[in-house]
């Protein structure tokens, strides 16, 4: 089980974007990354295609981060908490290590 899953909000907390909150769009488990909505963009310059219609210049877009680089955010605490996995009854859940309360309910 992958104590960041996607749709989780995590916090940056190292590299240039430190600092930065968004939401988990994809997760790399092969390479230990996660994309992060609108955190570590860079510039892409891609080559239109007339057959496929596309269109070429500069894009915008997000760049995988490593997974140490990102914490889960705590809302009830307002910052950054580690995770931590146990069962309940016969299943995986997390929890926020600080206060003990469950991600996943």
């Amino acid at each position: 089980m992958w104590k960041i899953r996607r749709g989780d909000e995590v916090i940056v907390i190292a590299g240039k974007d430190k600092g930065r909150r968004g939401r988990v769009s994809r997760v790399i488990p092969e390479r230990d990354r996660v994309v992060v909505e609108n955190v570590n963009m860079i510039k892409r310059h891609t080559r239109g295609n007339p057959m496929r219609g596309t269109t070429g210049g500069i894009v915008e877009k997000e760049a995988p981060i490593h997974i140490s680089n990102v914490a889960i955010y705590n809302p009830n605490g307002g910052k950054a908490d580690r995770v931590g996995i146990r069962y309940d009854g016969d299943k995986k859940v997390r929890f926020f290590k600080s206060d003990d309360q469950l991600i996943d309910a």
